[in-house]
């Protein structure tokens, strides 16, 4: 696997485990306890890979000893979750992390939900 695709993956897995179906009052269940990358409808996915390729080539000097992270950081951050690229410090220095924060504010966030078994934004 390349250091794109990891990133992607990453990003995958941070966008499932941080998403709940819906499936109850509640808020459902975290995607991934039911669903995995194959659940992504291909229009999603399409969408997630561009996303990625594009912030993945314009941040690589800043991501590239932690791509994984990257990838996990990009989704949380984008979405305004409690976690990101600002608050990991043993991954990224402060200018870096405040950087990479800043960066992510021009993509805005991104909602997945699950139709017709599919996962979709």
């Amino acid at each position: 696997m390349n250091q794109q695709e990891e990133f992607l993956n990453a990003y995958i897995a941070a966008a499932l485990w941080s998403t709940n179906d819906e499936s109850t009052e509640e808020g459902g269940y975290p995607l991934d306890e039911n669903y995995d990358e194959t659940d992504l409808a291909e229009e999603t996915r399409q969408s997630m890979k561009e996303d990625c390729e594009k912030f993945f080539h314009a941040h690589y000097d800043d991501i590239e000893e932690n791509v994984s992270q990257a990838g996990h950081d990009f989704w949380l951050t984008r979405n305004g979750h409690g976690a990101g690229f600002w608050c990991h410090e043993e991954y990224w220095t402060d200018e870096v992390g405040k950087r990479l924060t800043k960066a992510c504010e021009k993509w805005g966030e991104v909602y997945l939900y699950v139709g017709d078994g599919k996962i979709y934004e």
